[in-house]
């Protein structure tokens, strides 16, 4: 099991897939293994270098989704599938929650963050002004006659305007993502001292989807022009009995507060920046820039679970809590200077386009017929490095990702 050293001042590491694929046994290898480790574990993320990740195919697939976004509502809703929990097809915007406004435990993490490490205050967002469009990524085997697995096994949606090259465009970059995070997870189980095909034959036939994320930058690229109170001001002017508070303008949500479901997330780089992710080791708030060539990548709950708490992804109960780390794998999209910058520049480099956001996201699972409970070796070394963490029990991925459906409302309460 790696040690590593938990230092305030560790960042999220930039670890080489490539060094690692080149031959997995070398000791240069597994110093990157450890690598991965030691930053999912104290910070929640990784970069990951892969040369197959390239820029190009990226903005390709981003080209494509903008094209596609841009399209009316009547023709988006076609290729809604409700019933399988938006799980493929597209899901519109004002559909989704943030997991947060359903989990108390969620609240009082924000509440517990220094003023200036909180993300953006989620009173009165009720659900996410962003879309997205699920491709499923699964290798296909035999149905498994289990309740509750519709949308584990449905077939994938394609849009009718983009029939000749829609599949192509989506598994061709959909792949390169897959292979990018499966390289990680066997790093990841090789550097958590786990055999290397732990995780692997764990998720091999898990739901994976390639899953963009648009937001109409038309509509909601602009930033709040007021906020809560509780933010302060900077003047206050006093007009018979009503106090007024006059406040800068403030970053506005495209995605709140939130932790993925899956196991591992990854993301291509997107054209707008606004991603901010929170540390295990620091609980502070950061800004992403994904380097060209590389890939993020994020801890989801299916892992905080499988680990017994050692790489973390969800919410704390207090102060102290925090910096222990329950906040490692939340993260918020939101309007930005920046963002308003990006989208001048390609207004004026490319005016004939959409301007749409779009994140280059792949949501890694373990199988749905896999029984997610904490592996002993790593609730122990999460225990010894951290103290006393959650009974996590045992259930099976299938139920927990309806469970955790339920949470953003994408399937309705029994």
């Amino acid at each position: 099991m790696p040690i590593a050293t938990n230092s305030p001042d560790a960042q999220v590491a930039v670890a080489d897939l490539n060094i690692y694929l080149a031959d997995p046994t070398s000791q240069a290898a597994l110093a990157e293994c450890r690598k991965v480790a030691e930053s999912l574990i104290l910070t929640g993320a990784l970069i990951v270098k892969d040369t197959r990740a390239d820029q190009g195919a990226n903005d390709t697939f981003l080209d494509l989704l903008e094209s596609y976004f841009a399209q009316d509502q009547k023709t988006l809703e076609k290729d809604l599938r409700p019933e399988l929990g938006y799980q493929v097809g597209v899901t519109l915007e004002d559909t989704e929650r943030p997991s947060c406004i359903s989990t108390p435990k969620c609240i009082n993490i924000i509440s517990s963050l220094p003023a200036s490490e909180r993300p953006l205050d989620l009173t009165g967002h009720s659900a996410d002004p962003k879309a997205r469009f699920f491709w499923r990524m699964t290798e296909e085997r035999e149905k498994t006659g289990l309740s509750g697995m519709g949308m584990h096994e449905a077939p994938n949606v394609v849009p009718r305007a983009f029939e000749g090259v829609w599949k192509d465009k989506m598994e061709g970059w959909g792949g390169r993502m897959k292979a990018a995070v499966q390289g990680v997870a066997e790093m990841l189980s090789v550097g958590l001292g786990l055999p290397a095909s732990t995780i692997y034959d764990a998720s091999r036939y898990g739901s994976h989807l390639l899953a963009p994320t648009a937001t109409d930058l038309t509509k909601y690229g602009h930033l709040d022009r007021y906020a809560c109170l509780s933010l302060g001001s900077i003047l206050q002017v006093v007009m018979g009995r009503k106090l007024i508070m006059i406040i800068p303008p403030r970053d506005s949500i495209f995605a709140g507060f939130h932790s993925d479901l899956n196991f591992l997330t990854i993301h291509g780089k997107s054209r707008y920046p606004g991603l901010h992710i929170w540390a295990r080791n620091t609980g502070k708030k950061m800004p992403v820039k994904v380097p060209d060539g590389c890939l993020l990548v994020q801890a989801g709950k299916q892992l905080e679970w499988f680990s017994g708490g050692l790489v973390k992804a969800r919410e704390a109960d207090c102060l102290f809590m925090v910096w222990l780390g329950w906040v490692a794998g939340y993260h918020e999209v939101v309007c930005t200077e920046g963002t308003l910058k990006a989208m001048e520049r390609f207004k004026a480099e490319t005016p004939e386009r959409p301007l749409w956001r779009i994140s280059s996201t792949f949501f890694y699972h373990l199988s749905p017929d896999y029984e997610l409970h904490a592996l002993p070796p790593l609730k122990a070394e999460a225990e010894k490095r951290f103290g006393p963490q959650d009974e996590y029990g045992s259930m099976s991925v299938a139920n927990q990702v309806k469970r955790e459906l339920g949470l953003i409302a994408l399937v309705a309460d029994e």
